[in-house]
């Protein structure tokens, strides 16, 4: 397994990067940076769809540059992990629950046995979805949990009222494999940086279309019906009145203000029922807040800070 380095986003120094075999036997990539000098423990990075490790250097850096310890991942389906279908370029899963073995096996070979404690975790989109999830079924891997605009629910716009059972439809007649209508395998993120929706910020966004350009593998497009039928599960999951306030995992969340890839009015109703949770939005942020603008990103990492070690956790 290798990292792709390019000068504008070098490998952060001293990683270690290898793979790990989940118990469905899928191959994944994983990296993980020693702590600096003052540990303060471990921040382990969780990507959203379509994301890869190189495109959280910055991440890194910002990390240990406060104390930390980094540890992160390819999910399956992305990055340089094993893909599901011979199409490549197809982000494709039968159900979460796969994302869920995905960090079972991270955190059991990667982080328990190399990683100095306490434990935290970032997750951002798909990320964080996974994050709640895992923390609603009673994993309790971390002290402290911050979501960058998690997918919650997704805007009016991305879920019609028919979404879920065309999806539904498309399955049973076997069309789960295929790209959702519209979808192809352009890369994402590769894209003019004029209309797209992750980040205002043109030099963050051609930094990570140069990643894509040098290692066209890391690229995935549109996702399958069968991941968007796994994904509406998941979300009409969390929109249950219960829901948010089973979890007792201490969780910061941070939405997006013109966020148009996942709701934030769903992101704030779900936070005000969290038992041990808080929540801001960063007014003028698209959905990739850690890609977005300095001072959009200085507003995200202030509250990351502020929710850190010292907040008495829920048992």
């Amino acid at each position: 397994m290798k990292l792709v380095s390019i000068p504008a986003n070098p490998v952060p120094e001293d990683a270690i990067v290898g793979a790990l075999k989940t118990p469905d036997g899928k191959n994944l990539r994983f990296a993980r940076w020693p702590p600096p000098p003052g540990r303060k423990g471990t921040v382990c990075v969780f990507q959203g769809r379509a994301e890869y490790i190189e495109k959280y250097f910055e991440t890194v850096r910002d990390l240990h540059a406060r104390g930390f310890a980094v540890a992160t991942l390819d999910w399956r389906g992305q990055g340089l992990s094993d893909r599901a279908l011979s199409d490549p370029r197809k982000g494709h899963v039968g159900d979460f629950s796969e994302y869920i073995a995905d960090l079972d096996a991270f955190m059991e070979q990667v982080v328990l046995p190399d990683c100095p404690p306490p434990l935290f975790a970032l997750g951002h989109s798909m990320g964080g979805t996974v994050l709640i999830r895992a923390a609603s079924e009673g994993r309790r891997w971390f002290d402290r949990v911050v979501l960058s605009a998690p997918m919650i629910g997704l805007p009016r716009q991305l879920n019609p009222v028919y979404a879920a059972p065309l999806a539904m439809f498309l399955r049973m007649i076997g069309r789960g494999s295929t790209y959702v209508p519209n979808g192809d395998g352009a890369p994402s993120g590769a894209q003019d940086f004029i209309g797209n929706v992750l980040t205002s910020d043109p030099v963050r966004y051609t930094r990570n279309a140069a990643v894509l350009e040098a290692e066209p593998a890391l690229g995935v497009g549109a996702p399958t019906v069968s991941w968007a039928a796994a994904a509406l599960r998941t979300m009409r999951k969390f929109a249950a009145p219960n829901y948010p306030s089973r979890i007792r995992q201490p969780i910061l969340i941070a939405a997006a203000g013109r966020d148009e890839v996942v709701s934030t009015p769903a992101i704030e109703e779900f936070a005000t029922h969290l038992l041990a949770g808080s929540h801001l939005i960063v007014a003028g942020s698209r959905h990739e807040i850690l890609q977005e603008q300095d001072h959009y990103r200085r507003q995200f990492w202030a509250a990351f800070d502020a929710f850190g070690p010292g907040t008495p956790m829920f048992t």
